[in-house]
């Protein structure tokens, strides 16, 4: 795990399911930010362990922001389980998120505690990744490009229409990616930068992880992601290889909060309190996520 701080960073294809448990007077609504089956695996064991009935929705963590300012007023979900913790960190500024004390906060890492005290106790890190890019090494054979290695060679003209990364307002892997890039480079190299890797751009994707699961497919060379994504390609057997940047990265610390006004307060406590449970936590890697 990356240890320096990135200041600034928290240094974060919509599907929908329900999924049939137990007869129960309690329900869940959450809003999930990781990988959809993460998302689904996460429902369908919390439907188990408490038989609580659990409606889930997939989105980035920009989309599930967005939608928390809209339904401010109405509030439709109780929970918010995943993504970069930037976000959470924006709607426990305004007021979006409950604040609520685990009674497992103390048995955390010292920097998913930083993240529950620095909103005032409205989210908490569940998990943390290290940003960087990952590419098909069958395509970089068969364009015969040098392996790509650090940020500044993304920028290179051999690499034009061989890039893809997220759109920073739906993914908070985007953000987190600008935010990393103005931290490695200064404020005026890093927009310089920016604007030179937007020329190597094919598409910005919705999702953060979706284009290194384009790369594995091989419709494109190079996808700009957290690691754990990267990691998950290969994994899956598809032909990626992971890059930590040379210069250094960011990092997230993926987060968990209570949306403000839930419906259902109880049963979102229930489930904040058991994820954060080691147990639980470890059961990512069985839904191919690698995050720490």
């Amino acid at each position: 795990m990356i240890k320096r701080a990135i200041l600034g960073v928290g240094i974060l294809a919509a599907g929908m399911w329900s999924t049939p448990s137990p007869a129960s007077a309690e329900s869940l609504t959450v809003y999930c930010g990781v990988d959809e089956v993460w998302c689904q695996q996460t429902a369908r064991a919390f439907e188990e362990k408490t038989g609580i009935t659990v409606d889930m929705t997939r989105k980035s963590a920009g989309e599930i922001y967005a939608q928390l300012r809209a339904e401010a007023a109405n509030p439709k979900g109780d929970i918010w389980w995943g993504g970069t913790g930037d976000p959470h960190l924006q709607a426990a500024e305004e007021g979006l998120t409950e604040e609520y004390k685990s009674p497992l906060l103390d048995q955390l890492q010292p920097w998913a505690i930083k993240q529950a005290e620095t909103s005032g106790h409205r989210t908490v890190g569940i998990y943390s990744g290290a940003l960087g890019f990952g590419y098909n090494k069958d395509l970089l054979a068969k364009y015969n490009l040098p392996e790509p290695k650090c940020w500044a060679d993304l920028t290179k003209p051999e690499y034009k229409g061989h890039i893809q990364v997220a759109n920073p307002n739906s993914s908070g892997t985007a953000y987190n990616m600008l935010a990393t890039i103005v931290q490695v480079f200064g404020e005026d190299k890093g927009f310089e930068y920016l604007k030179a890797l937007h020329k190597n751009v094919n598409q910005y994707t919705k999702s953060g992880s979706a284009p290194i699961k384009a790369a594995g497919l091989g419709e494109t060379m190079i996808g700009i992601v957290f690691i754990h994504d990267a990691v998950s390609q290969v994994v899956a057997g598809f032909p990626i290889v992971p890059v930590t940047p040379c210069e250094g990265t960011g990092y997230e610390i993926g987060s968990e909060s209570i949306i403000k006004g839930a419906r259902n307060m109880e049963a979102a406590k229930k489930f904040y309190d058991w994820a954060l449970e080691a147990d639980v936590q470890s059961t990512a890697q069985d839904a191919g996520s690698f995050q720490v």
